[in-house]
């Protein structure tokens, strides 16, 4: 059972990420708020219905300043685009942990918000060895947090464990109906588990609460595109953009988020689903209107 109409796919688009996506990597990543904004628009033109954020500073490094974080929104607003906004409280190993939930300061405030499920070491790059403690009672802090500012956590579970800690903030009534929970596979540089069909399985037969649950699938690298096709086979919601992937094809790096977006579309029409439109997703998800639009 999904609560994603069959007909329909929900589709996020990540444009920026924390530390992985550089512009030494590709160099058609948006940094700046207005860079952002305008790669944002050209998603949402071609079927994203929610935005995951990960803002910068002026020299490119990530940050949990909600100014920032307010000045993409509002550029985001001001195109005229009603994309849902998931902003990240993942930052990176340059922001303090403390500093990481700010983004719920933002004016306006995000719609959506990441929450990692479980404490994540990282095991190579130039972060190596540094770690975020994420376990359950600094969990139910942020649920708690972010239900007081009424915005929906995006709860991403990099391994089954994590699963676990899902359930515990659905049984202390911690976030609300209908939950959304990202699978995250294929992620190394967080120790998360390998990407594979078999895995994705497994976290779609262990998901608590399925009926109230809608479920997206998070791939990184070479095997985001079929993953992300099985994941919308099966009834998911599908994440894609820079985060996690820089390449249209092996080689071959992607001209811009807007090229990932379409492609997935092109997928899914093939498939007989059609992008979700972001007032749609607000209703399959539990998220008030956008104020003043039509």
């Amino acid at each position: 059972m999904s609560l994603i109409p069959e007909d329909r796919v929900i589709i996020t688009v990540a444009t920026t990420g924390g530390t992985a996506g550089t512009r030494e990597k590709n160099p058609n990543v948006p940094e700046q708020p207005d860079e952002i904004a305008k790669a944002v628009y050209d998603c949402w033109k071609e079927g994203a219905a929610i935005l995951h954020i990960h803002a910068r500073d002026k020299e490119g490094i990530p940050t949990g300043d909600p100014d920032v974080y307010s000045d993409i929104h509002r550029r985001i607003r001001d195109l005229g685009c009603d994309i849902i906004i998931q902003d990240t409280t993942g930052t990176g190993p340059q922001v303090a942990v403390e500093d990481r939930v700010l983004c719920l300061n933002a004016d306006p405030k995000p719609e959506m918000a990441s929450l990692d499920m479980g404490t994540m070491v990282r095991n190579r790059g130039a972060y190596e060895g540094t770690y975020t403690i994420r376990y359950g009672k600094t969990l139910e802090e942020w649920a708690q947090k972010m239900k007081d500012a009424g915005v929906k956590p995006a709860m991403e579970v990099f391994s089954l464990s994590n699963l676990r800690e899902v359930k515990n903030l659905i049984t202390k009534g911690l976030v609300e109906k209908p939950y959304y929970v990202e699978f995250v596979l294929g992620h190394p540089y967080h120790g998360g588990i390998d990407a594979s069909p078999k895995h994705l399985m497994w976290f779609i037969e262990d998901l608590p609460e399925p009926r109230d649950t809608v479920w997206s699938v998070l791939t990184t690298g070479k095997d985001q595109l079929p993953l992300t096709t099985m994941g919308m086979i099966l009834g998911g919601a599908i994440r894609t953009g820079f985060e996690d992937n820089l390449y249209y094809r092996r080689g071959e790096v992607a001209e811009s988020n807007a090229q990932l977006v379409a492609r997935s579309v092109r997928i899914a029409r093939e498939l007989g689903k059609e992008p979700a439109s972001p007032e749609e997703a607000r209703k399959i998800l539990g998220i008030r209107p956008l104020q003043g639009a039509a």
